[in-house]
């Protein structure tokens, strides 16, 4: 019988062994460096480069028409402030003018005058009495004159505020224009009402800066994003990080490089329900971690300027408020395993 002297009982065990070993450690490397699943695809998330694009310009307009709103409203309390003070200053004087109109139609300056051409009575005492009249007349004239005023100031402010109203309609009527709007859009991924995620949502984010006439500035992607390789506007950078005080520290991804859309303009970030990365569609604490993120998000829409959430099949937007949200065909895609917020 035949023996193969170049082979060694046990050898080929130890050889497997000695692989199975390097292949675990290795897997046990990358699965600290990876999150639990890979990031939602990079050209979808269950929506269409045309549907991103109507929902942001619906988006923009809703933030744009507020502005405006809110400063006609403000124009109108002011107007309204003067518009009192107007009307109170006429109710004053008309007394006064009242007044002023029974002495002249009495002719008492007409009596000085004439005792002073006849020379009847004391001259001193004629004199002294014209000079009184004098002043009084002074005096009633600039009654007069502050009466016209205010009544042109009452007729003027009035006029305002007519025009003011009649903006604050126009605005009305963009606003429901661009809800409309962003409601047909919608219609393409269900569009349905909803009922959202509401709720105990903690505390109040801080204000992301806006300029002097209450619009939200342009920005550019100009902050290292601490969550990728790529770069984050400020605004969104700022909503990231008031979220992370909040609370809701949990693995995020914000940009990435895609043909459309926010994330790759730096403008949107993929919140996972799991701690460690996206995995499959979120149930237990994972569920309710995304539940009070979303509504974190809305209860500080305003201050941030969210332009849109995605949770759980669902999607929200300012002056729409929560929408069925259909998508194909993984978790990823159905924003079943992440909140997806878009700033401006």
């Amino acid at each position: 019988m035949a023996v193969d002297l170049g082979r060694r009982p046990g050898r080929g065990r130890h050889r497997l062994a000695f692989v199975v070993t390097v292949l675990a450690t290795l897997l046990a490397v990358f699965a600290t460096q990876l999150p639990a699943a890979a990031d939602p695809g990079t050209d979808s998330e269950g929506q269409s480069a045309a549907l991103n694009a109507k929902l942001e310009a619906a988006a923009k307009s809703y933030y744009d028409i507020k502005v405006k709103l809110t400063a006609s409203q403000k124009r109108q309390a002011d107007i309204k402030k003067k518009l009192e003070d107007a009307q109170l200053s006429l109710l004053r004087l008309s007394t006064v003018v009242s007044n002023i109109a029974a002495a002249r139609y009495k002719g008492g300056q007409v009596g000085i005058l004439d005792g002073l051409i006849t020379g009847e009575g004391d001259p001193h005492e004629l004199l002294q009495a014209g000079a009184v009249a004098e002043y009084l007349i002074w005096r009633d004239d600039d009654q007069l004159r502050q009466y016209r005023q205010a009544q042109e100031d009452a007729k003027r402010n009035q006029d305002l505020l007519t025009a003011e109203i009649a903006n604050e309609k126009k605005q009305y009527a963009e606003l429901d224009r661009a809800k409309r709007s962003a409601e047909k859009a919608l219609a393409g991924v269900g569009g349905l009402i909803s009922a959202g995620f509401v709720g105990n949502a903690g505390g109040d984010a801080q204000p992301a800066p806006r300029n002097a006439d209450g619009s939200f500035p342009n920005e550019s992607c100009t902050v290292n994003d601490p969550t990728s390789e790529g770069c984050i506007k400020p605004r969104l950078y700022h909503a990231l990080t008031e979220a992370r005080l909040a609370g809701f520290s949990r693995y995020t991804h914000c940009w990435r490089q895609q043909s459309w859309g926010e994330h790759p303009l730096g403008q949107a970030c993929d919140f996972s329900a799991e701690k460690s990365g996206f995995g499959g569609v979120a149930t237990g604490g994972d569920r309710t971690y995304g539940n009070k993120l979303a509504a974190w998000f809305i209860k500080n829409s305003e201050v941030l300027g969210v332009m849109y959430v995605i949770w759980f099949r669902q999607i929200w937007m300012p002056g729409i408020g929560w929408r069925s949200y259909d998508g194909c065909c993984d978790a990823a895609a159905t924003h079943e395993n992440h909140v997806h917020l878009s700033v401006l």
